[in-house]
Protein backbone atom coordinates (compact mmCIF):
# COMPACT_ATOMS: atom_id res chain seq x y z
CA UNK A 1 0.00 0.00 0.00
CA UNK A 2 0.95 3.46 -0.92
CA UNK A 3 0.41 6.01 1.87
CA UNK A 4 0.82 9.31 0.68
CA UNK A 5 1.16 12.00 2.94
CA UNK A 6 0.65 16.11 1.95
CA UNK A 7 1.76 18.87 4.34
CA UNK A 8 1.49 22.99 3.81
CA UNK A 9 1.99 25.13 6.65
CA UNK A 10 -0.71 27.23 6.59
CA UNK A 11 -4.62 26.69 5.82
CA UNK A 12 -3.89 29.83 3.61
CA UNK A 13 -1.88 27.29 1.32
CA UNK A 14 -4.76 25.92 -0.51
CA UNK A 15 -2.82 25.61 -3.67
CA UNK A 16 -0.28 24.18 -2.50
CA UNK A 17 -1.86 21.09 -0.65
CA UNK A 18 -4.57 20.61 -3.69
CA UNK A 19 -1.17 20.07 -6.09
CA UNK A 20 0.38 17.48 -3.63
CA UNK A 21 -2.78 15.96 -3.10
CA UNK A 22 -3.03 16.19 -6.88
CA UNK A 23 0.17 14.36 -7.64
CA UNK A 24 0.01 12.04 -5.32
CA UNK A 25 -3.02 10.74 -6.05
CA UNK A 26 -1.92 10.75 -9.98
CA UNK A 27 1.48 8.73 -8.63
CA UNK A 28 -0.83 6.21 -7.28
CA UNK A 29 -1.35 6.41 -3.68
CA UNK A 30 -4.15 4.33 -2.08
CA UNK A 31 -4.77 6.68 0.84
CA UNK A 32 -3.77 10.27 0.50
CA UNK A 33 -3.69 12.45 3.78
CA UNK A 34 -3.24 15.78 4.02
CA UNK A 35 -2.85 18.41 7.11
CA UNK A 36 -1.97 22.08 7.74
CA UNK A 37 0.84 22.49 10.22
CA UNK A 38 4.53 23.72 10.08
CA UNK A 39 6.88 20.97 10.36
CA UNK A 40 8.68 22.73 13.32
CA UNK A 41 5.73 22.52 15.36
CA UNK A 42 6.03 18.71 16.32
CA UNK A 43 2.87 18.15 16.48
CA UNK A 44 1.71 16.66 13.59
CA UNK A 45 -1.51 13.97 14.45
CA UNK A 46 -2.25 13.36 10.52
CA UNK A 47 1.81 12.58 9.89
CA UNK A 48 1.42 9.75 13.00
CA UNK A 49 -1.68 8.80 11.45
CA UNK A 50 -0.09 8.15 8.52
CA UNK A 51 2.79 6.11 9.92
CA UNK A 52 0.71 4.20 12.23
CA UNK A 53 -1.37 2.69 8.81
CA UNK A 54 1.86 1.70 7.53
CA UNK A 55 3.15 -1.87 7.08
CA UNK A 56 6.18 -4.06 6.08
CA UNK A 57 6.44 -3.47 2.22
CA UNK A 58 4.48 -0.07 2.32
CA UNK A 59 5.93 3.13 1.39
CA UNK A 60 5.13 6.45 2.56
CA UNK A 61 4.85 9.36 -0.49
CA UNK A 62 5.92 12.65 -0.15
CA UNK A 63 6.03 15.32 -3.46
CA UNK A 64 9.15 16.95 -2.18
CA UNK A 65 11.55 16.12 1.24
CA UNK A 66 10.21 19.59 2.75
CA UNK A 67 7.06 18.24 3.00
CA UNK A 68 8.38 15.60 5.60
CA UNK A 69 10.95 16.74 7.75
CA UNK A 70 12.96 20.05 8.35
CA UNK A 71 16.12 18.39 10.31
CA UNK A 72 18.41 15.74 9.71
CA UNK A 73 17.57 14.71 13.03
CA UNK A 74 13.93 14.06 12.54
CA UNK A 75 14.45 12.10 9.04
CA UNK A 76 16.72 9.75 11.20
CA UNK A 77 13.72 9.09 13.65
CA UNK A 78 11.38 9.32 10.45
CA UNK A 79 13.40 6.47 8.77
CA UNK A 80 13.72 4.42 12.17
CA UNK A 81 9.75 4.09 12.71
CA UNK A 82 9.70 3.20 9.02
CA UNK A 83 12.27 0.73 9.14
CA UNK A 84 10.74 -0.48 12.80
CA UNK A 85 7.65 -1.63 10.14
CA UNK A 86 9.51 -2.78 7.11
CA UNK A 87 8.11 0.13 5.33
CA UNK A 88 9.74 2.25 2.64
CA UNK A 89 9.61 5.83 1.71
CA UNK A 90 9.44 7.87 -1.78
CA UNK A 91 10.30 11.49 -2.56
CA UNK A 92 8.49 12.62 -5.79
CA UNK A 93 10.53 15.52 -7.02
CA UNK A 94 13.79 13.40 -6.13
CA UNK A 95 12.78 10.09 -7.54
CA UNK A 96 13.79 8.26 -4.68
CA UNK A 97 12.56 5.50 -2.78
CA UNK A 98 14.64 3.91 0.36
CA UNK A 99 13.87 0.24 -0.53
CA UNK A 100 17.09 0.55 -1.87
CA UNK A 101 20.72 0.53 -0.41
CA UNK A 102 21.36 3.26 -2.31
CA UNK A 103 18.63 5.17 -2.22
CA UNK A 104 18.29 5.51 1.85
CA UNK A 105 22.25 6.67 1.49
CA UNK A 106 20.95 9.56 -0.89
CA UNK A 107 18.26 10.47 1.58
CA UNK A 108 20.71 10.65 4.14
CA UNK A 109 23.30 12.83 2.17
CA UNK A 110 20.15 15.05 0.89
CA UNK A 111 18.73 15.33 4.25
CA UNK A 112 22.06 16.83 5.57
CA UNK A 113 22.96 18.95 3.21
CA UNK A 114 19.46 20.50 3.14
CA UNK A 115 19.68 20.98 6.43
CA UNK A 116 23.80 22.52 6.16
CA UNK A 117 22.00 24.90 3.84
CA UNK A 118 19.11 25.89 6.74
CA UNK A 119 22.22 26.56 8.96
CA UNK A 120 24.28 28.82 6.48
CA UNK A 121 20.81 31.06 6.36
CA UNK A 122 19.99 31.24 9.47
CA UNK A 123 24.17 32.26 9.98
CA UNK A 124 24.25 34.89 7.36
CA UNK A 125 20.53 36.44 8.61
CA UNK A 126 22.01 37.02 12.38
CA UNK A 127 25.47 38.52 10.20
CA UNK A 128 22.91 40.41 8.45
CA UNK A 129 20.92 41.45 11.76
CA UNK A 130 24.29 42.36 13.76
CA UNK A 131 25.65 44.93 10.37
CA UNK A 132 22.02 46.81 10.24
CA UNK A 133 21.70 47.13 14.54
CA UNK A 134 25.21 48.47 14.58
CA UNK A 135 24.61 51.02 11.83
CA UNK A 136 21.41 51.41 13.78
CA UNK A 137 18.44 50.76 10.73
CA UNK A 138 17.56 47.30 12.42
CA UNK A 139 15.21 47.46 15.67
CA UNK A 140 14.44 44.21 15.90
CA UNK A 141 10.26 43.54 16.86
CA UNK A 142 8.34 46.31 18.87
CA UNK A 143 7.29 45.37 21.87
CA UNK A 144 3.70 45.11 22.24
CA UNK A 145 2.57 43.92 25.81
CA UNK A 146 4.96 46.24 27.92
CA UNK A 147 3.41 49.86 25.53
CA UNK A 148 0.26 48.20 26.93
CA UNK A 149 2.04 47.64 30.70
CA UNK A 150 -0.04 51.32 32.25
CA UNK A 151 -3.90 50.13 30.87
CA UNK A 152 -3.00 46.26 32.14
CA UNK A 153 -2.25 48.25 35.48
CA UNK A 154 -5.24 50.45 35.05
CA UNK A 155 -7.56 47.74 34.73
CA UNK A 156 -6.08 45.13 37.44
CA UNK A 157 -6.52 48.23 39.51
CA UNK A 158 -10.15 48.29 38.51
CA UNK A 159 -10.65 44.94 41.02
CA UNK A 160 -13.50 43.90 38.27
CA UNK A 161 -11.50 42.22 35.78
CA UNK A 162 -9.18 38.51 35.90
CA UNK A 163 -6.14 38.36 34.08
CA UNK A 164 -7.25 36.33 31.60
CA UNK A 165 -10.36 39.33 30.53
CA UNK A 166 -7.06 41.91 30.73
CA UNK A 167 -4.94 39.72 28.25
CA UNK A 168 -8.25 39.94 25.82
CA UNK A 169 -9.34 43.12 26.89
CA UNK A 170 -5.89 44.24 25.54
CA UNK A 171 -4.93 41.69 23.48
CA UNK A 172 -1.60 40.22 24.50
CA UNK A 173 -0.72 37.09 25.83
CA UNK A 174 -1.69 35.87 29.66
CA UNK A 175 1.56 35.43 30.52
CA UNK A 176 2.21 38.66 29.46
CA UNK A 177 -0.08 40.35 31.54
CA UNK A 178 1.63 38.32 34.78
CA UNK A 179 4.78 39.51 33.61
CA UNK A 180 3.59 43.10 33.73
CA UNK A 181 1.85 42.69 37.22
CA UNK A 182 4.79 40.86 38.61
CA UNK A 183 7.26 43.88 37.96
CA UNK A 184 5.15 46.00 38.93
CA UNK A 185 4.99 44.59 42.26
CA UNK A 186 6.76 46.64 45.12
CA UNK A 187 10.33 44.87 46.10
CA UNK A 188 10.42 43.57 49.54
CA UNK A 189 13.67 44.05 51.48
Amino acid sequence: MKIGYARTSTSDQVAGIEKQVSDLNAYGCDLVIAEHVSAVAGERPEFDRALAMLRAGDSLVVTTMSRLCRATKDLGHIQERLEAVGAGLEILDLKLDTGTAIGRMTLTIIASVAQMERELMKERQSVGIAKAKEQGKYKGRKPTAQAKAAEVLRLKASGALTNDEIATLTGIGVASVYRILKAAEPVSA
